[in-house]
């Protein structure tokens, strides 16, 4: 876009939704952050009062770039009588969420590439799988509030909903339920309707770019042990060379183009969000991203867009995956970029063969062998950690780089769950039901033990029955003798 257009579209933008008259002055007499001529009325009786009772509030404002653009209290809490939160403060009507829908005001394009993103749905796991843990398994509904009248768990509350966000609800005095609020969940539902929180990454009030560039801030949500990205990220070399190099980063720079602007490391931003000097910025984190970890089997980010019904639908992953490709090339050169990718499919490919696909069928035939009560039976369980936790950390520790994390957190403990818990699990619901008087029941065994049977005897699996194939034998024998050799010792 020509930059003189782009002035003129933000000057437009300010001046119709604030009601606000910028500066006559012709546009190439404008400042460079495109603000207000002065700190308005109504946010000087803000202020007035806010720099004695919240001052570390008024000291991160005034280290921001909307201090520095006389963008004040009001011009983001501005709000009209009638609306959802809006709430009578002395004689103005304000709200304390500033949702995406306010920060549109300004920065609309942001938003609405954010918008379109997965963080911007991060709510809509309520309900879901992992929900029902936080609510049912590890919760009850003694959380009691006036939103929530028959009671929440406050593991969600305090767990989940801080993550992928809350429902804020509304009190009939205006005030937010504490089940709901404080929430700067990615996802939070907001009273105006708007999905996400900006302060999520830029948290107020200083609402910091180079906060957002950090992989620290990224790690409030992305660690912990089905989805440790922080923690990959600070072993692989990419976050090592960060830890050595933080001093040269240039955090705070305006455009922070990689190559540019930095060089001496990549942040989570740097990969998924931030400029190249091919691409612009992008809030939609999916962008980048060639394959969707989360399910059991991995998805392309195409189809699980297509579930949410989100723009990127239409964006087939290999233009992910090109947009990801020409990040990496800043630093490295195309055959090793290439051959990163054919390195992390050959994980992906691994894992989905030889534990998620035989897993996930074993697991429904075992369904009428098991209590009716999802969680109630130990194989739930031990299923749901190789996929969801081990299966994850595999996956995800291969898509950044960190060795440990594929392996020792990843492949490794999603094979010794399988072979020591779900498979002698599998064995025992067998035995314990191929002669039951329930037709229904014995028949069901016998479908689950023919099938295990059929994949204990695949090439991937055969090693279990003592049935390795010869050659790969003599193959194993020999590279033992050797190692032995190499190091003199057992």
């Amino acid at each position: 876009m020509n930059p003189l257009n782009f002035l003129r579209r933000s000057v437009r933008s300010v001046r119709s939704v604030l009601g606000l008259a910028l500066c006559a002055a012709p546009l190439a007499a404008l400042p460079q952050a495109i603000g207000l001529p002065e700190i308005s009325t109504a946010s000087k009786e803000c202020i007035e009062c806010h720099r004695r009772e919240s001052n570390a509030l008024y000291q991160q404002w005034g280290d921001s770039k909307h201090y520095r653009g006389n963008v004040g209290c009001y011009e983001c809490h501005a709000a009209k009588e009638g609306e959802a939160d809006a709430f009578r403060h002395y004689d103005r009507w304000i709200a304390v969420i500033v949702s995406p829908r306010d920060c549109a005001r300004c920065h609309s394009r942001e938003v609405a590439e954010f918008d379109a993103s997965h963080h911007a749905r991060g709510a809509r796991i309520l309900g879901s799988l992992d929900n029902v843990l936080a609510e049912v398994v590890e919760g009850n509904r003694g959380m009691i509030t006036h939103g929530f009248p028959d009671g929440v768990s406050a593991a969600a509350v305090n767990g989940c909903w801080q993550c992928h966000g809350s429902e804020v609800k509304v009190l009939p005095d205006g005030k937010l339920d504490p089940a709901t609020w404080p929430n700067t969940g990615i996802g939070r539902i907001n009273p105006d309707g708007s999905e996400g929180s900006c302060a999520a990454c830029h948290s107020r009030h200083n609402f910091s770019a180079a906060q957002a560039r950090h992989p620290d801030t990224c790690g409030k949500c992305h660690m912990g042990p089905d989805h440790p990205q922080k923690e990959i990220y600070q072993e692989s070399k990419h976050g090592i060379a960060f830890a050595a190099n933080i001093d040269k980063m240039n955090l705070h720079s305006n455009k922070w183009i990689v190559g540019e602007d930095y060089s001496a490391a990549p942040t989570c931003a740097t990969c998924h969000m931030s400029a190249t000097k091919d691409q612009a910025v992008t809030h939609d984190v999916g962008l980048r991203i060639s394959w969707n970890n989360r399910p059991a089997i991995s998805i392309r980010p195409e189809v699980s867009d297509a579930k949410m019904n989100l723009a990127g639908k239409d964006i087939p992953w290999q233009t992910r995956r090109a947009n990801m490709k020409n990040v990496c090339t800043n630093c490295h050169n195309q055959q090793w970029v290439d051959n990163f990718y054919v390195q992390y499919d050959a994980l992906l490919d691994l894992y989905h063969d030889k534990f998620a696909r035989p897993g996930e069928e074993l697991m429904k035939l075992a369904r009428p062998l098991l209590g009716p009560v999802e969680f109630a039976n130990e194989l739930d369980f031990v299923w749901y950690e190789i996929w969801h936790h081990e299966g994850r950390r595999a996956r995800h520790g291969a898509s950044m780089m960190g060795p440990d994390y594929t392996h020792w957190h990843g492949t490794y403990e999603v094979a010794k769950h399988f072979y020591g818990k779900f498979i002698p699990g599998l064995k025992e619901l067998i035995h314990e039901h191929e002669a039951s008087k329930e037709p229904a029941k014995a028949a069901a065994a016998a479908a689950l033990k023919k099938r295990l049977d059929e994949i204990l005897n695949s090439p991937n699996h055969s090693w279990y029955l003592g049935k390795m194939d010869p050659a790969e034998a003599e193959k194993r024998a020999k590279a033992a003798a050797e190692f032995k050799a190499r190091y003199g010792g057992k």
